[in-house]
């Protein structure tokens, strides 16, 4: 049963303040890094407190979601860091309390946070996104003159179309103007070209000042009430300065919302199932009259008349295809004409498939978004939890608090999520992935992660001991490892000088018996190596037997023995006979050329590392036991001067 304690009450008490205020530094964070995007919509438009503060109230309310998953991550580092720097968590296990333990308290304040990042998502968030959507349209729409793009039409003027292929940011000037008016209807309209311009909202904001120079105007002299089917009369004007009237409310209004409202990030998750199946039904209708109209693309026998049938026999008779036949039959002027129709032909039902192809892409993209959107929903809100588990366990094993190292940590995890997630998003919607896969990487590389880093803390692994990957390292490539053997400041037990010399000679014996028994110079057999089982277990007892006399002289003061132990070389004493110690993963080596011949090759060099370590051992054996030989008889000298002097 789950009873709440005190430690439970501490524990959250700690992580509560901290993710109060870690959320909304990461909210600041967030919305200053999104505020980047739209920061012309806001400069130089004129507007007022109350529409600015809508902006940015309904871009914190979006940002909710993303900022709790790093809030978590952080204020969790940071409790269990000061857990662990104050030596907290210490007393809290040395109590019999696991991490997890300590950690049940906060698990039910994540899943709480998780379901609440969810329900903001599902019934705020899309309000939120239509609201903020509609907000930044009407921003764009309030002053033209500073949203006219370069190389583009542009449409936000009433019945106006205005291009410009270069525009200066400083003095506001745009370069190489046209302009597309039309007021009714086709025949009532105006073409402006001019080398530059200026474009200018009047003091009440009710209309445009479109200055022009050095110019031409092209327009309709017929308006809409001249009948008949007469050519339309135009006039053309040329000048040098010329300003136009262009109406245009200059106000704030809040633009129409009904485009918007279609959008996937404007739904929940119940709007984005049910409008799924609307957009699927209509997409399989779009691609079966696609297909229907495709079919009339093939080829089809043409019509014959008479004189075709006369020529076709002909031809048959001579035994020519019946294509070529009629078509050589044809005089020059013919052959071009049928040629420029059926070129036309051709592309017109190029670009009319391309058309349809393009159309099919993005009814399919709107697809994949919209089941992106809800996936997403639930994935961000797991990411809570997480991250917690990442946060919290990394928190107890590098015991460090404050904001230095977790905000260094919390920084690097989120910008792997966000690539993982951002790549993936853009992968899944380019149809490069499928849409679960674009989803859910993110997740599938932080749960192992997150699973490892609370085993490891759970177990008090050493997860960053730097020497621990240095030797496993070091092992995988064959590196040596050097012996350090120091002179220790307090001896308890001094070494057995005459027993540890005899076993340093009786080893010695029996590495000139390995050595004439086995060829280490010689190349083993591949199939003995790769496919038998078999250690060399005469090495190993050696070893064993060799350590033993080694951690006994350690005890020694003679500064000439610790330095002949420290070049006593480190066995290696499995990787001069197989690669592997499991016979199945030897087989798989063998089986595998390219690496059977690298771990054959490593093999080899082991075995010729291991002939000079056993010479090496040979001769540092014999210089400890004359060493010993000489302190003992020095030892034996002292003691019969001392006897010579008692007498």
């Amino acid at each position: 049963m789950f009873r709440i304690k005190k430690l439970d009450i501490f524990i959250a008490k700690q992580f509560g303040l901290l993710f109060v205020g870690t959320f909304f530094i990461c909210l600041f964070v967030l919305m200053m890094q999104f505020l980047w995007r739209f920061v012309d919509d806001l400069i130089g438009k004129g507007l007022s407190m109350d529409v600015l503060a809508q902006f940015f109230w309904y871009m914190a309310l979006m940002l909710v979601p993303q900022a709790f998953p790093l809030a978590i991550l952080l204020s969790s580092l940071i409790t269990f860091g000061n857990l662990g720097e104050s030596s907290e968590l210490t007393a809290i296990k040395a109590a019999g309390i696991s991490l997890l333990q300590t950690m049940r308290s906060l698990i039910v304040v994540v899943i709480l946070i998780a379901g609440l990042s969810f329900y903001f998502q599902d019934v705020i968030g899309p309000n939120a996104n239509k609201q903020f959507a509609q907000l930044l349209l009407s921003m764009k729409q309030k002053s033209p003159e500073l949203e006219i793009p370069e190389g583009i039409f542009y449409d936000g003027i009433p019945n106006t179309n205005l291009y410009v292929q270069k525009k200066d940011m400083e003095t506001g000037k745009l370069y190489n103007v046209m302009i597309y008016r039309q007021s009714g209807s086709y025949e009532d309209q105006a073409i402006i070209l001019a080398d530059s311009g200026m474009l200018q909202s009047t003091a009440d904001k009710g209309h445009l000042l479109l200055t022009l120079w050095s110019g031409e105007w092209f327009e309709n002299m017929r308006s809409q009430d001249m009948g008949g089917t007469a050519e339309v009369p135009y006039r053309r004007e040329t000048f040098y300065h010329k300003q136009i009237l262009l109406d245009f409310d200059g106000g704030f209004n809040l633009a129409d919302g009904t485009g918007i409202a279609g959008s996937a990030k404007a739904k929940s998750v119940e709007q984005i199932l049910h409008d799924l199946d609307s957009i699927r039904l209509y997409n399989d209708s779009v691609g079966r009259e696609f297909y229907q109209e495709a079919k009339a693309y093939t080829f089809h026998e043409p019509m014959l008349t008479a004189e075709d049938s006369v020529r076709l026999q002909e031809a048959r008779a001579e035994g020519l295809p019946r294509l070529d036949s009629l078509f050589d039959a044809l005089n020059d002027d013919q052959m071009r004409e049928v040629t420029k129709n059926a070129a036309r032909q051709a592309q017109n039902a190029l670009s009319d498939l391309e058309m349809k192809a393009d159309y099919a892409k993005y009814l399919h993209r709107q697809e994949r978004t919209h089941m992106l959107e809800a996936i997403g929903k639930f994935t961000l809100a797991l990411s809570c939890i997480i991250f917690f588990f990442i946060g919290a366990p990394l928190g107890a094993i590098i015991r460090k608090g404050g904001l230095g190292v977790p905000v260094i940590i919390s920084v690097l995890v989120f910008i792997v999520y966000y690539i993982f997630e951002h790549s993936g998003t853009q992968m899944a919607k380019s149809d490069n992935w499928t849409v679960w896969m674009g989803a859910l990487i993110s997740t599938m590389v932080l749960t192992p992660l997150a699973m490892f880093f609370t085993y490891k803390a759970n177990k008090d692994s050493a997860v960053f001991n730097i020497d621990a990957y240095r030797l496993v390292v070091m092992r995988m490539l064959g590196l040596r490892l050097r012996r350090n053997i120091a002179r220790k400041e307090v001896v308890i037990d001094e070494p057995v000088y005459q027993a540890d010399a005899d076993q340093l000679a009786a080893i010695n014996v029996d590495i000139e018996r390995y050595s004439n028994e086995h060829s280490l110079l010689h190349w083993p057999n591949p199939v003995k190596v790769f496919f038998r089982p078999g250690d060399d277990q005469r090495i190993q007892e050696i070893n064993e037997r060799l350590e033993t006399i080694i951690d006994d002289l350690a005890n020694t003061r003679d500064n000439v023995i610790l330095h002949e132990l420290n070049n006593y070389p480190i066995l290696a004493t499995h990787a001069h006979t197989r690669p592997f110690r499991q016979r199945w993963l030897n087989a798989i080596a063998g089986l595998i050329l390219p690496l059977g011949i690298f771990f054959y090759c490593r093999m080899l060099r082991f075995r010729l590392r291991l002939y000079k370590d056993l010479k090496a051992i040979h001769a540092t054996s014999n210089r400890i036991i004359q060493r010993i030989a000489e302190k003992q008889i020095a030892e034996k000298q002292i003691a019969e001067k001392q006897t010579v002097n008692n007498e």
